[in-house]
């Protein structure tokens, strides 16, 4: 096992960072700042990130097929063309809610955009219960519901062999599976396959290697781990110099880096000043494994 290692490679302190999709046409990492409600570029190059402010919470950025990118902001799916700064609603869920926003969203393998929706938090993890759900952006434009009654929709990714979809709500403290119709993109049989640890507190955003195992980054946990999907064990444990750990991916040339979002709402002055990275993104090398790429919405 190669040394690991970990930089902060982006340290201006994104109150919610979140995420983070690796954009190989631009050689950089895309990311969020939910409650700074910007979607952010880093470039390895320049070791610069830039920023485009919107008009609400912006939860989850995916690439698209066509060009530019789809983001979930508020309660709406929508594109946005970066060099334009232009963003254009693509369709609107939870309508019959006054207190949502999407959080988390990934596409799958087929070119869908899935992404989950939860109650406005009164201070972070603190939210009036099971006002979420779980959607869809298929690449007709049209939206599907899969179900209600989610409390943080979070964490999602397709296992190697796309039968499997794996999903967090957060405060369930679960990683959970279901199986996958790749064809029809229908989801079903739900089963917990790993509950966390209380050290290792709350399951948040996820990502899966080419050998078929989970990545989790542990909100309030300050780490990520390696999970089995199959046995259910933790393989890995990755200490980050920060406790709000969001989201990981995988990216650079070969999709060997790991990078790692954080946040630091929530964090009184004292908390702060011992954690100065909090907000920061983090690079992980040496970790021996390598990720998959991200699917880009069909759309």
């Amino acid at each position: 096992m190669s040394s690991v290692s970990i930089e902060c490679v982006a340290g201006e302190g994104c109150r919610i960072g979140e995420s983070p999709v690796w954009d190989d046409r631009e050689g950089a990492l895309l990311y969020v700042d939910i409650t700074g409600r910007k979607v952010c570029r880093w470039s390895p190059v320049t070791r610069q990130a830039q920023a485009i402010a919107l008009d609400a919470p912006v939860s989850s950025v995916a690439l698209r097929q066509s060009g530019g990118y789809v983001i979930t902001l508020g309660t709406r799916f929508a594109a946005l063309k970066w060099k334009e700064e232009l963003v254009t609603t693509i369709a609107q869920v939870d309508k019959d809610k006054a207190n949502t926003r999407f959080n988390d969203g990934k596409v799958d393998p087929a070119g869908r955009y899935f992404a989950g929706t939860m109650a406005e938090e009164i201070r972070p993890a603190v939210l009036e219960r099971r006002q979420g759900s779980l959607y869809t952006l298929l690449p007709d434009l049209s939206v599907v519901k899969h179900f209600g009654q989610v409390d943080i929709s979070n964490g999602l990714d397709w296992s190697l062999d796309h039968r499997t979809f794996f999903y967090i709500d957060s405060l369930s403290y679960s990683v959970d599976a279901f199986d996958y119709d790749l064809q029809t993109g229908k989801i079903g049989n739900r089963r917990s396959i790993y509950k966390l640890e209380k050290e290792e507190s709350i399951p948040d955003g996820m990502c899966i290697d080419t050998e078929g195992k989970l990545w989790v980054a542990c909100y309030d946990g300050g780490r990520v781990i390696r999970l089995d999907p199959e046995t259910g064990k933790r393989l890995q444990t990755v200490k980050l110099p920060v406790d709000k750990t969001t989201s990981c991916c995988f990216g650079g040339k070969d999709y060997s880096e790991m990078f790692v979002t954080s946040a630091s709402d929530g964090m009184d002055k004292e908390w702060l000043s011992r954690q100065p990275q909090a907000g920061g993104i983090f690079k992980i090398t040496g970790l021996g494994v390598k990720g998959v790429p991200p699917y880009p919405f069909a759309g």
